[in-house]
């Protein structure tokens, strides 16, 4: 997905609205709307990928059209470039990405292309034809975080994940809490591999964490590695990016999902109709929104767990916030008053844990 460390502080410049303060005007669509997709990895990676593709195939089906694609588009201008331009060539006029390393491309193409509306997953870049969009992965982790309670016999809970910058310490939090909210005494000890996509490194980081006594274990990583080393191992898990029972079944009892098509539609048809106004700092989607959203619940989730998750994500979607006050960090230190819930910018820039939380930082 992301592949470069300085993604975390281009997001919190996304969130804190730095990279522009002029409201953008309404951008009219030249001719009619063609629909292509640009696809950072192969379309069945089983990860971020596809779940971008599954959006595609959801969106051809319930639109009645066809959205053109192009795969494994590494996140370079060289790669990014003859790709739009082919698309433009013949008459696609609504060009879809789907990586952080696609911005500052996406933003040049953009103003090369004024008549062309292009829409970017996990980019930071936005423009009166651009808009880049995101979603809140810790309100899905939250619930995957009561599932994974749930289904351990210990409370010794694990989770795997990238490099430890703001959104990926906002999921690790977020599970800790959501565990919390089922086994008050339950802790998440995290192992961070340094990449998105490294199934060696994950499966390294999976099966140390089993050695070591957890019982189910999480993860925000890009491939289902970590879900397959819990069923060798015979504990239980809880996926990202899609559900991934379809590689352990036994195993995975929760997935945080993309659900994209929920969003990319009512989108799509803003821009075919002349109402789209991109945000100027872009879309940053919960649940209610249709970003993330969860596949729950598995076997080993009792009937009655899996009622308060469901009456929880119902809560998310009223409005309730994850990180409400009072919020301390592991250490005592305060980070959410009480009767305040934290501010976007101070979410991309998460840089603390909460109690219960064991890591190398």
């Amino acid at each position: 997905m992301f592949k470069k460390l300085l993604g975390v502080v281009a997001a919190g410049a996304m969130a804190l609205g730095v990279l522009t303060s002029a409201a953008l005007a309404e951008f009219k669509l030249d001719g009619e709307p063609k629909v292509a997709m640009i696809i950072f990895a192969q379309k069945n990676d089983g990860g971020w990928s596809q779940a971008m593709d599954e959006a595609r195939q959801r969106m051809e089906k319930s639109m009645g059209i066809k959205i053109p694609f192009v795969e494994n588009v590494p996140e370079n201008a060289t790669a990014i470039r003859p790709a739009v331009d082919l698309f433009v060539s013949k008459g696609y006029n609504i060009i879809i990405g789907s990586a952080f390393g696609y911005s500052d491309t996406f933003k040049e193409l953009s103003e090369k292309y004024p008549n062309v509306a292009f829409l970017n997953a996990a980019g930071i870049t936005n423009g009166p034809n651009l808009e880049s969009f995101y979603g809140r992965t810790y309100e899905t982790q939250y619930l995957c975080g009561m599932a994974a309670a749930a289904a351990s016999k210990t409370g010794k809970l694990g989770f795997v994940g990238a490099n430890p910058f703001g959104l990926v310490n906002w999921t690790v939090n977020a599970y800790a809490l959501g565990a919390q909210q089922i086994n008050p005494n339950a802790t998440v000890n995290v192992v961070f591999t340094g990449a998105w996509n490294d199934p060696v490194k994950e499966r390294a980081a999976a099966e140390a964490l089993i050695e070591q006594g957890i019982d189910v274990i999480g993860q925000h990583v890009d491939t289902p590695t970590v879900q397959i080393v819990a069923q060798e191992k015979g504990v239980f898990g809880t996926g990202h990016h899609r559900d991934l029972t379809e590689f352990a079944p036994k195993a995975t009892q929760c997935s945080s999902v993309w659900v994209w098509d929920k969003f990319l539609e009512p989108e799509i048809k803003k821009i075919a109709s002349g109402s789209w106004a991109p945000p100027p700092y872009g879309a940053f989607l919960g649940i209610k929104d249709g970003g993330p959203d969860i596949a729950c619940c598995g076997s080993a989730v009792p009937a009655e767990a899996a009622t308060k998750i469901k009456v929880e994500r119902e809560a998310i979607i009223g409005g309730k916030h994850v990180f409400a006050g009072p919020l301390a960090d592991r250490d005592g230190k305060e980070r959410v008053a009480a009767g305040a819930v934290i501010d976007d910018g101070a979410l991309w820039q998460m840089d603390w844990f909460v109690k219960g939380v064991i890591s190398q930082q």
